[in-house]
């Protein structure tokens, strides 16, 4: 299915929500389909997803009571809804979990099989394939993203920003975009808007230094727009995302969907004067509370405007923070919880991320579910409450987990299993508590010293390692040598699932992959 191209709809009318989902419950049981509540005449939900970047699952009050950071606006979405204690991203680091969230794809199906992309990196996401924001435009959604892109732009080897950035946000099914190419410490430094650049960047910028280090804050030395200003992005997009929900409110009966890929707190961690010292976890923790903030203002920008009742607001990250020993040594702060590892890493701390939704009406408030999931199941739940059936080309990963968000309570898992992914192409599947890792070190930064440091300790290093998650949570109880049919059991699944390129159940679909 190809996405369309900007085009404006007429007046959507009022359509049945039926959620009994025949069609959409992409492999649920009878069941599961029954806790959906099926009422008639319910008009379809305007969608804001909101994707931090290198949030991590402590940095939370909601999931963290030692934080030691403030929260107070991702708090009370959570209050107000449901949190999910067992949400993964399908990467550890930011592209692949982008590509993984708006496909319903695991991104290392694409040509990216390790790494992420850079600045003037060409498209990731293939031509004609349906994303979240393209399918939603089929069922009569103006679509609109602000924030960090990171998906490559333009169809050559090096993007040439004097042309039109296409393919990009707006081939992919985007009515409007506003943002930045790539992470905020990753040239070049400008803004786009639609498929061109506000301002060129015609100007230089020297390496900075990481707060940590005594700096002001982290970026990569490139070409720079005269006008940018590092610490200006984010309230400039709380701005832009603030106007645009005035402008739905006010211009349109269309439902809309914003996806708000935030830059923050990745590095280079600039939070305003206002926020300095308002956490206890350095300028890391300011940049988080300011995130807090820009989450909060767009949160009240919907109530404000008479939209908070019929609104679906998602707010997750894109991968656990990048928070070191040193880090929590300095500040007694963990960012990623218990959770081994971090930012990069195949263990929990690389991925397991905060994840919490509120809809007002739909989602029991204050409700907690422990059900897996994966943000590539995004777009087949978001087809379930819009009522679009996917086809077998489209979101070959993803699960409706609308059952679940519906705060049933004892479900057994709606996946069968889940793929994680680490920087440097290590994977991992987990179906419920047993988590294989095909690999011996955590996959992240550094993992070849890891590996050289642990065959040099012991030659009979396992070479991978699988954890049960229900007994070990941290993952510290190496089980490989000692359940060999489970390692086997485990391995013949992610193979299958390399091999038969989908994931999630389809009859009659063959395609490798």
């Amino acid at each position: 299915m190809k996405p369309r191209d900007n085009l404006q709809f007429s007046l959507l009318k009022k359509i049945t929500l039926a959620i009994t989902f025949a069609f959409a419950m992409q492999g649920c049981s009878t069941e599961q389909q029954s806790v959906v509540n099926a009422e008639a005449e319910q008009k379809l939900p305007n969608i804001v997803i909101i994707l931090a970047d290198d949030l991590g699952y402590g940095d939370l009050g909601a999931y963290n009571n030692a934080s030691k950071i403030p929260t107070p606006n991702m708090d009370a979405i959570a209050k107000a809804g449901i949190r999910f204690t067992d949400a993964h991203t399908p990467s550890a680091v930011c592209t692949p979990t982008r590509y993984g969230l708006l496909t319903g794809r695991y991104a290392w199906r694409s040509r990216l099989k390790k790494g992420v992309l850079y600045g003037e990196s060409p498209a990731l996401i293939e031509d004609g394939r349906m994303t979240i924001q393209s399918m939603l435009q089929d069922k009569g959604y103006t679509t609109a993203g602000i924030g960090k892109w990171h998906l490559g732009l333009g169809n050559k080897a090096k993007t040439d920003y004097s042309q039109p950035l296409r393919p990009g946000p707006v081939s992919s099914g985007f009515d409007y975009y506003f943002g930045i190419p790539a992470s905020l410490d990753m040239p070049p430094y400008l803004y786009i808007e639609n498929e061109s650049v506000l301002q060129s960047a015609s100007s230089e910028v020297t390496k900075g230094k990481l707060a940590r280090y005594g700096g002001d804050g982290f970026w990569r030395e490139g070409a720079s727009a005269p006008d940018f200003k590092h610490i200006e992005v984010l309230p400039t997009l709380a701005n832009k995302a603030e106007n645009y929900i005035k402008q739905q409110a006010s211009s349109t009966k269309q439902p809309f969907f914003l996806y708000m890929p935030l830059p923050s707190p990745h590095t280079p961690w600039v939070p305003k004067a206002e926020f300095k010292g308002k956490s206890e976890a350095g300028t890391y923790g300011d940049f988080v509370n300011q995130t807090d903030d820009v989450i909060g203002r767009v949160h009240s920008a919907l109530k404000e405007n008479g939209l908070s009742d019929n609104t679906l607001v998602i707010v997750t990250s894109d991968n656990g923070s990048h928070w070191k020993a040193s880090d929590i040594e300095q500040y007694n702060h963990l960012a990623n919880a218990h959770w081994r590892g971090m930012k990069a890493d195949i263990y929990e701390g690389g991925h397991r991320v905060p994840f919490i939704a509120s809809w007002p009406k739909h989602f029991p408030a204050g409700s907690v579910s422990d059900q897996n999931l994966s943000l590539v199941d995004l777009l087949a739940t978001i087809a379930g409450i819009v009522d679009s059936k996917l086809p077998s080309d489209a979101g070959e990963d993803s699960y409706n987990l609308l059952p679940a968000f519906y705060g049933k309570a004892g479900m057994e898992n709606i996946r069968e299993a889940t793929v994680y992914h680490a920087i440097g192409g290590m994977f991992a599947i987990q179906q419920g508590p047993w988590k294989y890792i095909k690999g011996q070190t955590s996959g992240g930064f550094g993992s070849k010293g890891q590996r050289k440091k642990l065959l040099k300790q012991n030659p009979d290093t396992p070479k991978g390692q699988l954890y049960n998650l229900a007994n070990d949570a941290s993952e510290t109880q190496n089980l490989y040598l000692q359940n060999p049919d489970k390692v086997a059991e485990l391995e013949r699944l992610l193979e299958r699932y390399r091999q038969q390129g989908f994931s999630r159940p389809m009859t009659g679909h063959t395609n490798k992959g």
